[in-house]
Order: structure tokens, then C-alpha cells, then sequence
């Protein structure tokens, strides 16, 4: 069964970076999802799909993968640049200002 490795990016309620720095090995669903005809729930004969291992490094996770046989592609992260202005908020309030200061 294929899986995945990869690093998750952080969700839109995050301002940091927390739960982004481990690698997660995640397996493709085998089977689509039905909707039970009663109740309306999505369900899934597939329990690999509930499945989600982390792991502290990149290597750990292939090397798990490996150990076991998985089939595991590997997702490489793109980089995040820095999000810093050079005096940050504080010159907002700067008495050297070359400006006026305007909402």
C-alpha cells in the first residue's frame, strides 16, 4: 500500500510554527468513501486510511518505512521566508520618523 512522507505546513489559525517540524508517514486511501444510506455518516472500509505515524526526522520515517515494507514517497517541504521587517513594530512609534504617521 503507497504512503506518503511528509512535513505538514502550518494551518491558517497558526501564526508559528508549532507541530511543523515533524515528519508524518501517512497512507493513501485504498478505497473511496461512501455515505451510509440511513444515516448520512461518510464511512470507509479502509482502516490504513485512519493511520498517521510521526517522526522526529526525515530518515526515521523512511527508515520505518523501509523496515516494514511500505512504499513510501517522499514530500520535501518548501522553504518559508522570513516574515521580519528590519525595526518591526516599535517603529510605528519611533520619534525618528522621516514621515507623518497616518492610520
Amino acid at each position: 500500500m503507497p504512503a506518503r512522507i511528509y512535513q505538514p505546513a502550518r494551518t491558517a489559525m497558526q501564526s508559528g510554527t508549532a507541530k511543523t517540524r515533524d515528519w508524518v508517514l501517512e497512507f493513501a486511501p485504498a478505497s473511496a468513501r461512501e455515505v451510509d444510506p440511513l444515516m448520512g455518516w461518510t464511512s470507509s472500509d479502509d482502516t490504513q486510511a485512519q493511520v498517521r505515524l510521526r517522526f522526529d526526522t526525515q530518515e526515521a520515517a523512511q527508515d520505518y518505512a523501509r523496515a516494514n515494507g511500505i512504499d513510501a514517497e517522499v514530500t520535501l517541504p518548501k522553504p518559508r521566508k522570513a516574515n521580519i521587517r528590519p525595526r518591526g513594530y516599535g517603529e510605528n512609534f519611533a520619534t525618528d520618523r522621516k514621515g507623518a504617521w497616518t492610520h
